[in-house]
This record gives C-alpha cells, sequence and structure tokens, in this order.
C-alpha cells in the first residue's frame, strides 16, 4: 500500500493543488502501476468525447485496458461530479424564474429612471426610487449571473454514461469519510488514501479500436508532455503542440 506522506510538493503538483490533492495523484499513480499493471499513465488527461473532460489520471494496463481515476479531496470535491441528469433538468427548470425576476427588476427600473427623469431632470440620479431600484436590479442580475454559470459548469460526470463508457475501469480516490460505500455511485470503485481497495470498480469493457487507443494514449502523451515541461519552468502556447496551459 501507498502511505501519503506529509512531504515537500513534489514536481509536478500544480499550482492550485492542495499538498492532500497532490498526494492522492501520487497514491493513486503508484495503484496503477503496482497494483493495475500500468505501464503508461498520465495526470490530467484531456480525453476526446463528451466535453472534452479532463481527468486526474488516465492510464493503460495490460491488454489495453483503460482505467481513470478521480481524486475527491473533500466532501464539497466529491458533490460538485455527483449529479445525475434529472439534476441538471431540475436546474435549467429553474431559467424562468430566475430571468423572469431580472426583467421585472428592470422594467422596475426603468419606470423609476422614466418618473426619476421627468419630475428632478438636473438631480434624478440622486432620487432614493433610483438607487434602490438600481440596487435591486443589480442584485437579481448578480443571481441570475449565477445561476447562468452554475449551468455552464455543472458536472453530471460520475453519472454519465457517455463518460462512463470511455474506461474499462473508474475509480474515485478519498480520504476515508468523504465517499462512503452508499454514496459511491454506480460503476465505480474505491480507493482510500493509502490506495487501498475499498470497492473494486465493476469492469465495463470499454469499445475499443485502433483509432481509439491510439486517441487515449495520444492524450496521455500531451498531458505528460505538458505536466514535464511545467516541472521544468518552460514556457510554450497552445499552439505550438495542442497543449492547453
Amino acid at each position: 500500500m501507498v502511505q501519503v506522506s506529509e512531504s515537500l510538493p513534489g514536481p509536478f503538483k500544480r499550482g492550485n493543488e492542495t499538498g492532500l490533492t497532490y498526494d492522492l495523484k501520487m497514491a493513486a499513480w503508484e495503484w496503477l502501476y503496482r497494483e493495475a499493471g500500468c505501464r503508461v499513465i498520465g495526470l490530467e488527461v484531456k480525453l476526446e468525447g463528451p466535453g472534452g473532460r479532463i481527468v486526474d489520471l488516465a492510464a493503460v494496463g495490460p491488454e489495453n485496458t483503460f482505467y481513470i481515476v478521480e481524486v475527491k479531496s473533500s466532501r464539497s470535491d466529491f458533490s460538485r461530479d455527483d449529479h445525475t441528469s434529472d439534476d441538471f433538468t431540475e436546474l435549467q427548470g429553474r431559467e424562468g424564474t430566475v430571468a423572469g425576476r431580472t426583467g421585472l427588476a428592470k422594467k422596475t427600473l426603468r419606470q423609476a429612471m422614466d418618473y426619476a427623469q421627468a419630475t428632478n431632470p438636473d438631480d434624478w440620479r440622486e432620487v432614493p426610487a433610483v438607487k434602490q431600484a438600481l440596487a435591486d436590479y443589480r442584485r437579481v442580475s448578480g443571481k441570475e449571473e449565477a445561476y447562468r454559470n452554475r449551468v455552464a459548469t455543472f458536472s453530471t460526470k460520475f453519472h454519465d454514461p457517455r463518460f462512463m463508457g470511455i474506461a474499462d475501469f473508474h475509480y474515485l480516490i478519498a480520504p476515508k469519510g468523504v465517499v462512503t460505500r452508499g454514496s459511491l455511485p454506480p460503476q465505480w470503485g474505491l480507493l482510500d488514501e493509502t490506495s487501498a481497495v475499498l470497492l473494486p470498480a465493476p469492469r465495463k469493457d470499454a469499445r475499443k479500436n485502433t483509432g481509439i487507443v491510439s486517441n487515449f494514449l495520444r492524450a496521455i502523451a500531451r498531458s505528460n508532455t505538458t505536466s514535464m515541461m511545467r516541472s521544468q519552468g518552460m514556457a510554450f502556447t497552445r499552439g505550438e503542440t495542442g497543449l492547453t496551459s
């Protein structure tokens, strides 16, 4: 088993990662190598397919067996991806209410401005009714923007059949208590912070042909090139090799 240590940041640690997240990634990496027999492993791999999703680790084992491991360091981190398509439909259903409140606030603001300009043309911006209507409009429009951002970033990754179809095995690695057997999404396996298998993932036999295998390997190669360049402080641009910074 891999024992997670309070070590200094490793060479492949990203600037926005906590030490715990990085240690979990390294524990998963070693499990993939030692226990799953993978000899091709990548960090932060952008895979072809639905949404071009980035996975924490992607690996290829014996007989071109595909593995995906997602790192979840906290319950809130886990819950961000633990939504179903029904959850997304419910969220989308709130659009009319959210947009309606903004529309009403905008109409009220316009009415207050028109009245103030007609009755106090020299100082209409200082009319209390205008100030209040403007504050209300900014408040509800801010809520609408937050709603739009939530819709745009809403993740159903753990329950998306298309995403689940791109690998033979999907695993979560998390500290004990963050993900329980009861909360574990269907078709996922679970590793703890020492990379001990708490619940094995069922094999799904992902569809593969020469092109799919090549794309999977190429995506891992790109991610490893990016990681190596970052670790050496090398700069690159998006157009040079298709990498993302």
